[in-house]
């Protein structure tokens, strides 16, 4: 999952984006609100926390500027404006969930998760192709019935290639739902992350476009 954080505060952000990260997100970091709305523009992250008291504007307008963008995009507001009133003003505006400072980071991660749950049952609950049966809510994969394991990374990349069957996606789109901005990435991470899928996963079920990238097919 990625994850788009807008927050100005830098041991904040420097303290959450490790958290996160450590969790298996992909997270990417933004300290103002008009570079924000751009970034959603460009390229849809799968959730945005943001922090209301952003130094170029209110984060309430950069909701509100999101929201007509995606209204699905799972929002969810982190500020230090705790009162009844900012809270309902936040929800109405349509944030997902409303956490105010200070917060514990295991409470925040819960939070994510739920959120994470509830995008996953609205889109679809799971995919099945060819015997593999990918479950969007328990984070499982099966192969005829019996259940594999795999990473947080090999799940989100196997993830996008089954909700996108019959595409070819890109080692570039797939580099960015599985690693943030500025991340180190060797050359052949998605490479290894294929090799690893394949071991676990029927014969071709992953095809190799030389040149272009990779993709499933449903027959």
């Amino acid at each position: 999952m990625q994850i788009l954080l807008v927050e100005d505060d830098i041991a904040l952000v420097t303290a959450l984006k490790k958290a996160l990260v450590t969790e298996g997100f992909a997270v990417n970091c933004l300290s103002r609100g008009r570079q924000a709305i751009i970034s959603v523009k460009t390229e849809l992250p799968d959730m945005v926390i943001l922090d209301l008291g952003l130094p170029d504007m209110d984060g309430l307008d950069v909701m509100r500027s999101m929201r007509l963008t995606s209204v699905d995009l799972p929002i969810l507001i982190l500020t230090a404006r705790s009162s009844l009133d900012d809270k309902v003003a936040g929800l109405d505006l349509g944030a997902d969930d409303y956490l105010a400072k200070p917060f514990d980071v295991d409470e925040l991660l819960a939070r994510i998760r739920v959120i994470e749950r509830r995008a996953s049952s609205f889109k679809h609950s799971g995919f099945t192709i060819g015997g593999v049966l990918l479950d969007t809510v328990s984070h499982e994969v099966s192969v005829n019935g019996k259940i594999i394991s795999l990473s947080r990374r090999e799940f989100m990349l196997l993830k996008s290639l089954m909700e996108n069957a019959e595409r070819v996606l890109t080692k570039e789109s797939l580099e960015s739902k599985l690693y943030s901005w500025g991340e180190e990435v060797s050359s052949n991470a998605i490479e290894v992350h294929i090799h690893h899928l394949r071991k676990k996963l029927p014969d071709s079920f992953i095809q190799t476009i030389r040149g272009v990238g990779y993709i499933i097919k449903r027959t």
